[in-house]
């Protein structure tokens, strides 16, 4: 007897129908909404600006001028430059740039393990569930500041990757239990049971099941933890256990700027806007994507748009 292909479903044209109709609902709520708009324009404008900037200025982040020390903003150095000569402005756009990436990544990595970990507790359940449980509620029972800042130090060698690693490691512990309840009420559903019967592997039931149908809250947590990330790094370079001289990000900026800015605020207050600027762009996209996703404001637009034309 032939097997039917998984693929040749009767119900498939209307999911593609339903999926289509999902996503030009999401592209109107996210058009619709200001915020995302407004967000995402000064999130655009900051990375060209980081990745940018560079470009625009003949000044290196770490090469001093001597003949300009703890000089204003000016035609010469457009931010004023530091205590011994340093372009503030390339410095300023080197520790945006730095933030930046160092924020996507560990978005990234957290958001893929999380993913992962709490799509397959919730699907097989029993052992693997309690195990890969234990091990979240373990890590969530470690201070993560605490431990990044006893181990970082061990890594000046390894460069900053070592630290993105690091601060993804302590990163999604919460991310997976959500994921892990989502998916004990989705494996439940028909579309799954139906994969299930038909024999499909289960790891290919996770990835084309499971997953995209927790994509939404996946989208807007990432979105979120790249501000979340970025406020982390900074508040570890401030303390000196993220990025290391020679290299710069916001947090060491701010550290290095902290005591002299009454006096010379250039150098404290271009890096500390540039943060409060991105962390409140993210979280405007992120209230926005919230909105745009959630599929329970799906039903209720439709009574809400009924009511007021009555």
């Amino acid at each position: 007897m032939t097997a039917l292909p998984i693929e040749a479903s009767p119900l498939a044209p209307a999911q593609d129908a339903a999926r289509t109709g999902r996503l030009r609902l999401v592209l109107t709520r996210l058009l619709a909404a200001k915020g995302v708009l407004v967000g995402g324009v000064i999130v655009l404008l900051l990375f060209l600006l980081a990745f940018g900037g560079p470009l625009v200025t003949h000044w290196d982040y770490a090469t001093p001028d001597y003949l300009a020390i703890r000089q204003p903003p000016s035609g010469t150095h457009w931010f004023g430059t530091n205590g011994i000569g340093q372009d503030v402005f390339a410095q300023t756009v080197r520790g945006l740039q730095k933030s930046l990436i160092i924020g996507l990544l560990v978005a990234l990595f957290s958001t893929v393990v999380a993913s992962l970990v709490g799509a397959c507790a919730g699907y097989f359940g029993g052992w693997t569930d309690r195990a890969l449980t234990f091990l979240v509620d373990l890590l969530l029972v470690f201070p993560s500041f605490l431990i990044i800042t006893i181990i970082s130090p061990k890594l000046k060698g390894a460069g900053w990757i070592a630290f993105v690693v690091l601060l993804a490691a302590f990163n999604w512990m919460i991310t997976a239990r959500v994921v892990r309840s989502m998916t004990r009420s989705l494996r439940e559903r028909e579309f799954v049971r139906a994969a299930q019967f038909m024999g499909v592997h289960p790891l290919r039931i996770i990835l084309r099941h499971i997953l995209p149908n927790v994509a939404s809250f996946l989208i807007t947590d990432a979105t979120v933890a790249v501000g979340g990330a970025v406020m982390s790094e900074t508040a570890l370079s401030y303390f000196g256990f993220g990025v290391r001289s020679p290299d710069v990000s916001l947090g060491t900026l701010l550290a290095a700027g902290t005591d002299q800015a009454p006096v010379f605020p250039w150098l404290f207050y271009f890096a500390a806007a540039l943060l409060v600027l991105f962390v409140l762009a993210i979280n405007l996209i992120g209230d926005g994507l919230r909105d745009a996703l959630d599929p329970t404001t799906e039903a209720a637009r439709p009574a809400r748009t009924s009511r007021s034309k009555s």
